[in-house]
């Protein structure tokens, strides 16, 4: 009994379809330019000027002061730090820093990682920065040794 209820839904389904695909395909929408004037819709020119962003992915990137999500990134740049990958753990430790400006390790780890990459003056200016933020703590004074040094 059952079954045929299926069956019985199925083609009321079917026919639905069908029917709906034939009233779409009868019909034929107005373009704009058939539309009297007075229905077409305004454009705003302010709209042109300020187009809507296509692509949410390509938008760039909102940093909002989040201390937890600088923490993920510092993890996840040690990671790549262990793993040999510099390049990828000092684009970590730099999105870290963005999510939290006032953190001296991951200052202090970009720096080591932009001195891996012998990128002395990025590295100089990240250990000054961990000198600047906690000068008295245990980062902050070997910070101020690798900024006495020369890289």
């Amino acid at each position: 009994m059952t079954r045929i209820y299926a069956v019985a839904c199925l083609l009321a389904l079917l026919t639905l379809q069908v029917i709906a695909g034939q009233s779409q395909s009868t019909s034929t929408p107005q373009t704009p330019a058939a539309q009297p004037p007075s229905q077409q819709p305004a454009t705003n020119p302010s709209d042109e000027e300020n187009p809507p962003e296509e692509d949410e992915s390509l938008a760039p990137e909102k940093y909002v002061l989040n201390p937890l999500e600088s923490e993920r990134n510092v993890k996840v740049g040690n990671y790549y730090w262990h793993h040999g990958k510099f390049r990828a753990a000092a684009e970590r430790y730099q999105r870290a820093t963005k999510y939290d400006p006032s953190s001296p390790e991951a200052f202090f780890k970009l720096g080591e990682a932009e001195q891996k990459l012998n990128h002395a003056d990025s590295a100089r200016a990240c250990f000054q920065k961990v000198v600047d933020l906690a000068p008295d703590s245990k980062l902050g004074s070997a910070a101020r040794k690798k900024v006495g040094s020369k890289g």
